[in-house]
């Protein structure tokens, strides 16, 4: 009688060992945690920067006639273009006080609360981008410096009044803190280099915080901000007799330079910092590993370290020629009974 097969049990896939799911990390996530900068790293070094930047500015002061000097070119070269702008600002500034006033408190006050508000919204909200944004700032402000350096300007403000010029900020010097030595408060104008004009880092900075408003603000009222603060700040610096419009166009060109530079600075410091941490590296093992005996090095053992069957030298009783070694090897000869 022939058998029916009956069908196999088809053989599932065997169970095995239950693997532990690892939470993965997205590249991008580990590249933002790896960027991320830190607060206390950070502080130190802006205000190392502004320290330097700042003795810097006051250091290079310049030759006060060729100030003068480069002004009256600037001057001259912008009524051959049509383009002299500071005049009519200055006199509207100048008969109206309920405009040149609060012109005069923008002009001596935000430049200083607006941008560093701005730096820390970004080190908080945006620290993904935090690294690039103020690399950018940094360069441009250093690459403002060299132009306080090689073209120390005299702003219209002091400029021989023949010029047709007033400084608003000695005119309504009573409603302020400010003296009639630009924005620095009274008695302290000798701090400040009233020379450095060329370019308008007012403007610069202006427009860089512009930028972070209008890119990265999430309301629409941040981003009209973007577009008012440089442009308001740009008439501001005119209308009270501190810059040119040149000066305010080189602000401008001095941040787009900035710019274009930050991607290669920032890759210079990563190779000075990959540097220098690969030198300490080392220091670190030389004074840690100096003086230590080193195992097995140059077919040297340390003290104490036993080759197996390596004879077990003895002194003392027993120790006299031709006794048998106590951990003789396996082929040692039998000692003679």
């Amino acid at each position: 009688m022939a058998q029916t097969e009956s069908p196999g049990i088809e053989a599932g896939p065997r169970p095995g060992p239950e693997r532990e799911e690892r939470p993965r990390v997205r590249p991008q996530e580990a590249k933002t945690s790896r960027s991320r900068a830190r607060w206390w790293t950070e502080l130190p070094l802006i205000v190392v920067v502004y320290a330097a930047y700042s003795a810097g500015r006051l250091i290079v002061r310049g030759d006060v006639s060729g100030a003068v000097d480069h002004g009256l070119a600037i001057l001259r070269v912008e009524k051959l273009l049509h383009i002299n702008a500071e005049h009519p600002l200055n006199r509207l500034f100048t008969d109206h006080a309920w405009l040149g006033v609060p012109a005069d408190f923008w002009y001596a006050s935000l430049h200083y609360i607006v941008t560093p508000a701005i730096l820390v919204w970004m080190f908080r909200a945006h620290a993904e981008q935090y690294r690039m944004v103020r690399t950018w700032l940094m360069t441009s402000t250093f690459l403002g410096l060299i132009g306080f350096t090689l073209l120390p300007t005299c702003p219209p403000r002091l400029l021989h009044p023949a010029h047709g010029f007033v400084d608003t900020m000695a005119q309504y010097s009573s409603y302020g803190w400010w003296g009639g030595e630009a924005s620095a408060p009274r008695g302290m104008g000798g701090m400040t280099n009233q020379y450095a004009a060329m370019p308008s880092l007012h403007v610069g900075w202006a427009l860089w915080c512009g930028v972070m408003l209008w890119r990265h603000g999430r309301s629409p009222l941040m981003k009209v901000a973007g577009v008012v603060y440089p442009l308001f700040t740009t008439i501001v610096v005119m209308g009270t007799a501190n810059h040119y419009l040149l000066d305010a166009v080189a602000g401008a060109a001095v941040m787009g330079v900035g710019l274009l530079l930050a991607g290669p600075v920032m890759r210079l410091a990563v190779v000075l910092r990959t540097a220098s941490a690969a030198r300490l590296a080392l220091v670190v093992a030389a004074v840690r590993g100096g003086g230590s005996p080193i195992v097995s090095g140059g077919c040297q053992t340390s003290a104490g370290e036993r080759i197996p069957r390596q004879r077990e030298t003895r002194h003392g009783p027993g120790a006299e020629p031709g006794a048998a070694p106590a951990d003789a090897g396996d082929g040692a000869a039998a000692p003679a009974r």
